[in-house]
C-alpha cells in the first residue's frame, strides 16, 4: 500500500470517529429544548425564540462540537432591529441565574459578540448570544457552500481536529477560531489547481451584514435566492475543469500552502471574497488578517496575536513531516481521540467493514454521502429547480419543533428551502477595484436538489428525532431519491494581488 493510500485510509477512519451519530444529534436537540424551557421562565425574554446556528446548522461539527445558540427577541413588525450591547448584556445576566440552577460553568464572556458560555447537563458546551442574526445567516451560507463539493465537510472536520491537536484552535489564547479555520479551507479550495470553489463574490456579491435590514423574511429570501441561483450557475458550468484530488492530497497540499503563513501575514491578507491573497494597504492591528467574506472589512482572526501566529505557522510546517501511523495520529488527532482510531485500524471488521478504496471522483463521492445521510435519517433542505416559476422562493420551517406548544415562546427555528431560480447579475454588481480571478473546479453535474437534500438534512433532522417522525422522513427521502437522480474592529483595505 502506497504512502498516499495509507494516509487516505487513516483519514477515513479518523472521519468515522469524528462524525456525529444519530444519538449526538438527539442529545443536542435535548440541550436546545432544555434551554428553551429556561428562556420561557425568564420574564425579560418572554416571547423570544431559541435558534441554533454555527457549525451545528452548517453540518460542519464533530460529535464533540459545541452548540451556538441565538436567543432572538420578538419583533412585532417583523423588521430586523439593532439591539444595543448594554441591553444584550442585561438579558444574558437575566438568563445566567436560572441556567446556573441546571447547567454548569455558566460564564458571561465580554467580546465583540457577548456570549454566555456554559456546559449543559448533557456535557455539551453552548455559546448563547442575543439576536445574532448575522451569525445565523453565515451558518446557512456555509451550509450552501458545502453543497458544491462533498470533500469540503470532510476537510473541515479533519482541519478542526488537527488544529485542536496542535493547540491552535483557541482564540482566547491568541490562536484561530473555528470560523477562521473554515475560511482557510474555503481559500484552499479556491486556490488549488484546478479550483474547487469560486471566489465567494461569485456566490453572493453583496455584504451580507449590510443587507440584513428591513423585514427579516424579505432580507433572508433575497440572500437565499441570489446564492441559490449563483451556486446552480457555478455547478452547471460545463467548461470548468474537474479537480479529482483525493482527500489526503487535499489535506497535504493544505498544510503545504499555509506553511509560510507567518511570513506572508506581514503583507498579505487572506480574502475568500476574491479568492486571492490581497495586499494590506492600511496598517492592521492583528498579527494576521483573514477577511470575513460576509462582513467585509472585519477580520475574523482579530484575536490572533504574534506568539499565536508563530504557533500557527509552526503547526503547519511541522505537520508536513509525518511518516508512520504513530506520527500521523500524534499530528492529526488529540490523545483522547487516538485510541478509538487505533482500535478501528486493528480490527476494521468490528467497526463495519474493512478498508474501502477512496473514491476520488466528486460525483461518486457525493453519491456515497447520499447513502450515509439517508441511513442517518436526516431530513431535507432542498435546492430545487422550478421550471414553471423559476423566480419563486418559498420559506419553510426547516428546523421543525421540539415539542408541541401554542405559546408565543414556542421554539420555532426558521430556515429557508433553497430553490434554484433565475438570477440577474446586474442586480448585484461586483465591488469595483477587485478583479475576478479565473476559477474552475468540480464539475458537479449531480442533482442540486440531491446536494441540498443531504447537507441541509442535518438541520432539519433536529425536529424529528423521535421514531415515528424519523420513519416518515426516511420514506420521504427515499421517494425523493427515486424520483430524481467569530476584540476589536479591524478596518482594512485591499488592492489586487496575485498569489
Amino acid at each position: 500500500m502506497s504512502a498516499n493510500s495509507t494516509l487516505e485510509h487513516i483519514l477515513e477512519e479518523i472521519l468515522e470517529v469524528l462524525k456525529p451519530k444519530q444519538e449526538d444529534l438527539a442529545t443536542r436537540a435535548q440541550v436546545i429544548s432544555e434551554l428553551r424551557r429556561v428562556v420561557e421562565s425568564v420574564r425579560s425574554l418572554r416571547g423570544a425564540t431559541v435558534e441554533p446556528f454555527g457549525s451545528f446548522v452548517s453540518n460542519l461539527f464533530t460529535k464533540w462540537g459545541d452548540v451556538d445558540i441565538s436567543i432572538n427577541l420578538p419583533k412585532e413588525d417583523g423588521y430586523i432591529s439593532y439591539v444595543e450591547s448594554d441591553r444584550k448584556q442585561r438579558l444574558l445576566v437575566d438568563l445566567q441565574n436560572p441556567l446556573r440552577g441546571q447547567w454548569q460553568m455558566v460564564q458571561l464572556i465580554h467580546a465583540k459578540v457577548q456570549i454566555l458560555k456554559c456546559e449543559s447537563s448533557h456535557k455539551i458546551f453552548c455559546d448563547i448570544s442575543i439576536d445574532n442574526l448575522k451569525g445565523q445567516m453565515k451558518s446557512k451560507l456555509f451550509l450552501w457552500i458545502s453543497e458544491i463539493d462533498g470533500r469540503f465537510r470532510d476537510m473541515i472536520l479533519l482541519v478542526k481536529e488537527w488544529a485542536k491537536a496542535r493547540d491552535i484552535n483557541d482564540p482566547i489564547n491568541g490562536t484561530l477560531n473555528s470560523y477562521s479555520l473554515s475560511l482557510l479551507v474555503i481559500f484552499h479550495f479556491q486556490t488549488c489547481e484546478p479550483a474547487i470553489f469560486p471566489p465567494l463574490k461569485d456566490i453572493y456579491a453583496g455584504n451580507v451584514a449590510d443587507d440584513l435590514q428591513g423585514p427579516r423574511t424579505v432580507a433572508e429570501r433575497n440572500i437565499t435566492e441570489a446564492c441559490a441561483a449563483n451556486i446552480r450557475k457555478f455547478r452547471q458550468d460545463k467548461f470548468r475543469r474537474v479537480n479529482h484530488s483525493s482527500l489526503s492530497e487535499l489535506f497535504i497540499s493544505f498544510l503545504a500552502k499555509f506553511s509560510d503563513i507567518g511570513f506572508k501575514a506581514s503583507e498579505l491578507g487572506i480574502c475568500t471574497y476574491t479568492g486571492k491573497w490581497e495586499y494590506i494597504r492600511v496598517r492592521k492591528t492583528s498579527a494576521i488578517l483573514i477577511e470575513d467574506p460576509f462582513e467585509q472589512t472585519e477580520n475574523s482572526a482579530r484575536a490572533v496575536n504574534k506568539s499565536g501566529l508563530t504557533r500557527i505557522s509552526e503547526a503547519f510546517e511541522m505537520s508536513r513531516v509525518i511518516s508512520d501511523l504513530d506520527s500521523i495520529l500524534a499530528t492529526l488527532v488529540r490523545p483522547q481521540v487516538s485510541p478509538e482510531i487505533r482500535a478501528r485500524l486493528r480490527n476494521p471488521v468490528s467497526y463495519g467493514g474493512g478498508y474501502q478504496p477512496h473514491l476520488t471522483h466528486p460525483h461518486v463521492h457525493r453519491n456515497v454521502n447520499l447513502q450515509s445521510e439517508i441511513q442517518n435519517k436526516f431530513q431535507n433542505l432542498r435546492l430545487k429547480s422550478n421550471s414553471n416559476n423559476p423566480t419563486r422562493t418559498e420559506t419553510v420551517n426547516m428546523y421543525g419543533k421540539f415539542e408541541a406548544s401554542e405559546s408565543k415562546t414556542q421554539n420555532q427555528f426558521q430556515n429557508s428551502r433553497l430553490e434554484s431560480c433565475s438570477y440577474n447579475p446586474s442586480t448585484t454588481e461586483l465591488e469595483q477595484g477587485r478583479s475576478q480571478g479565473q476559477h474552475s473546479g468540480d464539475a458537479g453535474k449531480s442533482s442540486l436538489s440531491i446536494g441540498g437534500l443531504l447537507l441541509g438534512g442535518l438541520v432539519a433532522g433536529l425536529g424529528y428525532m423521535f421514531a415515528p417522525e424519523i420513519s416518515k422522513a426516511v420514506d420521504g427521502l427515499k421517494k425523493f431519491r427515486d424520483n430524481s437522480d467569530d476584540d476589536s474592529d479591524v478596518r482594512t483595505c485591499f488592492c489586487n494581488c496575485n498569489p
